[in-house]
């Protein structure tokens, strides 16, 4: 860690406030980007999606809404053939309960997809002990057709932009998709997010943010220079001694 100057409290305060005028400009600038993203178009749903939810319950897309006008659907890293989920995907996951009664009283419901047989995400779900809806798509072309899921030697689009066939050789990716239901039941698809898109949602992020030795990344940008899924950390805390990173930087 880089050697900080030590100062006194006034001269310190001139630093601070020179810092919190750039941060008020970067919280004008957010803002005014949410609002452009309540502003963009919108895209009407005109395909049946049918998912798989405990014990084999079926649910349409519009039985996912759960009676609110909007749903969140985290797309979930988890493939028909694996043993157990994506560690990012589940770092992010381990925000989502505290969340959801709060969303829930604001006409938002949210659902985790993935393409993992039912079994699976359940048996995960329960290890994780994690609390939020989380269906399968296995049998539907949902996670094709919004970007999160690639055939093999397929050309394949992921966080728009378009590749001769899925990036890095991935069968799977992340992202997070809004949609709104209109009294009519009709829906649409209103936003979808990628990459580093849904850093914001990830709560430990933003603390670690604010500390001084920040992410603590061996590589800037790398999910898993650390992460680990929650029942898997030693007792030694991470960050002391970081190892190399192990995986591939996430795209921005």
């Amino acid at each position: 860690m880089a050697k900080h100057p030590i100062v006194s409290r006034e001269e310190w305060i001139v630093a601070r406030k020179l810092l919190l005028a750039k941060e008020k400009e970067i919280t004008r600038q957010i803002d005014d980007i949410s609002r452009q993203r309540r502003e963009l178009p919108w895209v009407k749903i005109e395909k049946t999606y049918v998912f798989e939810g405990p014990n084999g319950a079926k649910e349409t897309l519009a039985d996912l809404f759960d009676g609110r006008s909007q749903l969140i659907v985290q797309h979930f890293m988890f493939g028909p053939d694996w043993a157990e989920g994506c560690t990012g995907c589940s770092f992010k996951s381990d925000h989502i309960d505290g969340a959801r009664v709060h969303l829930e009283h604001h006409d938002v419901s949210f659902v985790s997809v993935s393409r993992a047989p039912i079994e699976k995400i359940e048996a995960y779900r329960k290890r994780m002990g994690w609390t939020f809806k989380w269906v399968s798509s296995y049998h539907s072309d949902f996670n094709y057709d919004y970007g999160v899921s690639f055939r093999k030697g397929e050309p394949a689009m992921y966080n728009y932009v378009m590749h001769p066939e899925a990036p890095a050789g991935m069968d799977e990716a992340s992202g997070d998709s809004v949609f709104y239901m209109d009294e009519a039941g009709d829906i649409y698809h209103t936003y979808s997010t990628f990459g580093r898109g849904d850093e914001k949602l990830v709560g430990a992020y933003n603390y670690l943010d604010l500390t001084p030795k920040g992410r603590n990344e061996t590589v800037r940008g790398n999910l898993m220079d650390w992460v680990k899924r929650h029942d898997q950390y030693g007792d030694t805390p991470v960050g002391i001694g970081i190892s190399a990173a192990r995986n591939k930087t996430r795209p921005a």
